[in-house]
């Protein structure tokens, strides 16, 4: 049975549409992003990692290395299992810093150029073989199939496709950095292919070639070698090395490293895989043996690399043919499209932009798309030249074993960027470019030239190329790039950038950035910088991008936001030029003042956050010591009294609730920035008060919105827990507004009390000579009868006295009030009114208004005269301060039943709703000091309440005007008086 090579590359071409399709769907957005977003979907777009060598090459490895075929899925799912201690602390690196690719990872973590192009370089030779494997399992497998020499068509019209897809959906999102969520639905799709193909293969072959489980029992009952085939090199092969190279693939291997990192979708995902791709791969070894198995019952003629097909081939079965070819067609082009999508970028940032940079004034995003298409392009012709090269020389196992080991020599960087802070660049490339030459001689070389063994004289050593020999060359390489990188590293220093980015890439930092003052002080200047190395436009795009990461305001100039600014920035330019150039880009353009060297210290708000986040993973001594770290943070915070903590360059560290009521401004938008950054007044008071020698300052008097506020001021000096040797300050301020206020209204009331008492003295002093007065009067007018004139002015005389005897008599009632027992008698209210005005009337100073009194003189109410003539007089006074130039206070009474109501309305501006409710409470006034104590209406309602009566407030009286204030006071009636009519 064969196949014609137009059905191969119909079938092929349809594949790839699907392919095209389910990316096309997912850009459009006609996918449900939920969906898209769901976990599922990226553990299996992780299978790509299942590439031509593990659809195909599984089977070979089985026959070869037995069941040490196993540690092909076994490492890699033992690396996501220790996700927690390996995965996520890169994907946290990737995600904060931009980090796209292996290069980048090490280029940020050594700050050195040369490990991030040494990286590159070597990792494009490194997949070499890995590509030419793909290529060479597409044409191999078309070859069976057709039964023709069409390779070298198939291979160049395999790249083509590849190449053509890879440019449409890899390279879309340069300007937006978005993910390629196209490309991420396309990969699963395919791994469920795999799965599908794989597996739909294995229970065929279990049900259709061995009747079942039982028959294949029976069939290995009788085929003992069989399992002494899968079970011997277990004891004797190196499953133990495959274990490692395999495990180490699931990061260093740029593919998986750009699915796992750089494409995640959801952070949460991860947790996801470390459980889903394992079951993944164990779904998917399951059909390896079956298929070994069902390929040596069937004799089939292909090599035991190709049983996957020749098994349908041999039971003559086109479906499970076609089947087992698109699996393996879309097990090869997953791996290329991803891995070359990884290369690009990493060859891009690390080789390209740093020899030459696109010029300002054109379009950067457009010139970067296009250089990343053209490697893109460049790579998967640098492989089909390799797979030429090779003419399918070697078997896919010695092809993918030799790509492994290479990248094996990645791992020690790695685990030394998570947990050894003081490895260096020396020691790295010293030990990546040992690791590399070994690997490059004792497999790359032999294998481009065809070698079967390699004879060392020095140390009398024949090393064979061979499926038993292979494992000595990836111990050596890396056991040479482990000792050299450790003694390099351990007897050189690291510069205090790799020492600093050392720190931030730690598993357990938690502390990093640096409080230095940068020359910019606002983002638009920050913008204004960047123009000349990105141009006007790229630059307020880029700015404009970081600040909606960060969401800052446009306007932003706190030095705390500024320096988050500025990571941001270099993150972003990282994760679109490498971190190599943004660096450059960024210590050129936006550098810290050099003055501030001297003052050096950690960033405690970035501190702060790092533990938020790390709040839930915290155990044991940590966690207590973070609660206790709260709960003093909370006491300041809640402490009723401001406090304002200082670095020594005067940066606000903190800015508690009580200062933020002080003052109106938010802890938000002062925290972080310079305290000559404050509004005033209050800029100028605590600049001063910190400049001053003094620690305490007693009642500061300080204008806020036309009010005068006392304060007093503290300030103790303290070490920054950061900064040994650097004494930052502490500022306490107390308001002490209200208590002053409260002194002043006691000590006026006092002054009235004593302005009473002795008002009340004079009145009892006129008297007397008041008295005299009236009787000379009287005693004038008797003696001169006839006399008319002089009797006219004798009565005039006698009224003015009997005047004045009435306004003194009403100034020590007044003066008396409330110094005796309560009065229970009939009063008129209409007198009481009368007097009330009268008493009113002596005083000039007030607005000119009239009185009206219209009180009924039936109305009377049970109480004491002197206390109520107090209440109308304090409610009268406050109408007339209300009221304007030439307004009518009306005084009137009404009956209600057993009650009456003695009303007082004036026309004035009306009582605001925010003061309603403390009309009525002690020393509460809205006039200006010493013109009110706020005791007035206090005394009133407590009079009131003495003559079980109630009072009540309705503001505005007119309604249509918005004017007026009308005080009702009820008051019981008196019992005596005869019912209104």
């Amino acid at each position: 049975m064969s196949f014609s090579l137009s059905e191969l590359l119909l079938i092929s071409a349809a594949y790839l549409l699907t392919l095209f399709g389910v990316a096309w769907l997912s850009e459009q957005g006609l996918i449900p992003q939920r969906l898209i977003r769901h976990p599922l979907v990226y553990t299996l777009s992780l299978g790509v990692y299942a590439s031509a060598w593990a659809f195909y090459g599984a089977v070979g490895m089985a026959y070869q290395y037995g069941y040490g075929f196993l540690a092909c899925y076994l490492g890699v799912s033992g690396a996501f299992m220790l996700a927690p201690v390996l995965l996520y602390p890169i994907l946290r690196l990737t995600r904060t810093y931009q980090l796209s690719s292996l290069a980048d990872l090490f280029a940020f973590r050594f700050r050195s150029t040369w490990a991030g192009a040494l990286t590159t370089l070597f990792m494009l030779v490194s997949v070499l073989p890995l590509l030419a494997l793909q290529i060479q399992a597409v044409t191999d497998s078309v070859g069976i199939l057709t039964q023709e020499p069409v390779k070298a068509r198939v291979a160049l019209s395999f790249c083509a496709l590849i190449m053509l897809f890879t440019i449409l959906f890899g390279s879309r999102h340069i300007a937006t950095r978005e993910k390629h969520q196209g490309l991420v639905c396309a990969i699963a799709f395919e791994s469920l292919v795999k799965l599908v193909a794989l597996g739909g293969i294995g229970l065929y072959t279990l049900y259709r070639v061995f009747d079942g489980p039982q028959g294949l029992e029976q069939w290995l009952l009788h085929q003992r070698e069989v399992l002494g085939t899968l079970h011997t090199p277990l004891q004797e092969g190196p499953w133990r090395t495959l274990l490692l190279l395999f495990f180490a693939s699931a990061i260093v291997m740029p593919h998986m490293y750009h699915m796992a990192f750089t494409e995640n979708l959801n952070p949460r995902g991860l947790a996801s895989a470390s459980w889903g791709l394992p079951l993944f791969l164990l779904l998917m070894s399951l059909a390896v043996p079956l298929i070994l198995w069902a390929g040596m019952h069937l004799e089939v003629a292909t090599g035991p690399e190709y049983f996957t097909l020749g098994v349908g081939l041999a039971l003559e079965n086109a479906p499970l043919t076609l089947l087992a070819y698109v699996g393996g067609l879309s097990a090869s082009s997953g791996l290329i499209i991803v891995l070359t999508l990884a290369l690009s970028g990493m060859t891009l940032n690390h080789l390209v932009l740093p020899l030459y940079q696109p010029p300002a004034e054109g379009n950067i995003y457009r010139w970067l798309k296009w250089t990343r298409r053209t490697l893109i392009i460049a790579i998967i012709a640098a492989g089909y030249a390799f797979y030429r090269m090779l003419d399918a020389s070697q078997n896919l196992s010695n092809l993918g074993v030799t790509a492994f080991v290479a990248t094996l020599q990645f791992l020690p960087g790695v685990l030394s960027t998570l947990y050894w802070q003081t490895a260096n660049r020396r020691g790295f490339i010293a030990g990546l470019l040992v690791g590399m030459t070994v690997w490059l001689g004792g497999m790359m070389l032999p294998m481009l030239g065809n070698l079967q063994d390699v004879h060392l004289p020095l140390l009398n050593f024949v090393y064979a190329l061979d499926d038993t020999s292979w494992h000595l060359a990836a111990i050596t390489s890396l056991a040479a790039n482990v000792l050299v990188f450790s003694l390099v590293s351990i007897f050189t220093e690291p510069s205090p950038e790799e020492r600093s980015a050392g720190e931030a890439c730690a598993v357990d930092n938690v502390r990093r950035p640096q409080r230095r003052e940068l020359l910019a002080t606002s983002a638009q200047e920050f913008a204004a910088r960047l123009t000349r190395p990105l141009g006007a436009r790229t630059a307020q795009r880029e700015v404009k991008q970081a600040l909606r990461d960060l969401h800052l305001p446009f306007d932003e100039s706190r030095p705390f936001a500024l320096r988050r600014l500025r990571d941001r920035i270099e993150a972003n330019l990282s994760g679109l030029m490498g971190p190599s150039v943004a660096q450059d880009i960024v210590e050129t353009f936006l550098p810290y003042k050099t003055a501030s060297e001297d003052y050096i210290t950690e960033d405690i708000h970035f501190i702060e956050s790092r533990l938020e986040d790390y709040r839930s993973r915290l155990t044991g001594l940590a966690a207590e010591l973070d609660a206790l770290r709260r709960y003093h943070r909370q006491t300041l915070q809640e402490l009723p009294m401001g406090v304002c903590s200082l670095s020594k360059d005067k940066e606000i560290l903190m800015w508690n609730r009580a200062m933020e009521e002080l003052t109106g401004i938010s802890a938000e938008r002062v925290v972080g920035s310079c305290l000559t950054t404050l509004d005033p007044p209050w800029r100028n008071l605590l600049e001063d008060f910190v400049q001053r020698s003094d620690e305490h300052l007693y009642k500061q008097r300080l204008s806020l919105d036309g009010q005068m506020r006392w304060l007093n001021l503290h300030k103790a000096a303290i070490d920054e827990p950061l900064a040994p040797g650097s004494s930052g300050l502490v500022l306490l301020v107390e308001d002490l507004t209200e208590t002053q206020l409260l002194e002043n209204k006691l000590a006026h009331s006092e002054r009235l009390a004593s302005i009473g008492r002795l008002a009340a003295g004079v009145a009892h002093e006129i008297g007397n000579p008041i008295t005299g007065i009236a009787c000379l009067a009287q005693n004038l007018r008797e003696e001169h009868e006839d006399d008319a004139e002089l009797g006219e002015i004798s009565s005039q005389i006698i009224d003015q006295t009997k005047r004045v005897t009435r306004i003194v008599r009403s100034l020590m009632s007044f003066a008396h009030a409330g110094s005796h027992t309560q009065a229970s008698e009939a009063v008129c209210l209409a007198d009481i009114a009368r007097e009330a005005i009268g008493l009113l009337s002596l005083n000039r100073e007030g607005t000119e208004v009239s009185f009206l009194n219209l009180c009924d003189p039936g109305h009377c109410v049970v109480g004491d005269p002197q206390r109520l003539v107090q209440v109308l007089v304090n409610l009268l006074s406050n109408a007339r301060d209300a009221s304007p130039p030439g307004g009518v206070i009306r005084v009137r009474s009404e009956a209600v039943e057993q009650s009456i109501d003695l009303i007082v309305e004036d026309e004035g501006s009306g009582i605001p709703k925010a003061i309603a409710g403390r009309l009525f409470d002690p020393f509460f006034t809205t006039k200006d000091p010493g013109k009110g104590t706020g005791l007035g209406l206090a005394l009133v309602y407590s009079i009131v309440e003495e003559h079980y009566g109630r009072i009540a407030v309705d503001s505005p009286a007119d309604p249509e005007r918005q004017r007026g204030t009308r005080i009702r006071v009820t008051l019981p009636r008196h019992v005596d008086m005869a019912p209104v009519p």
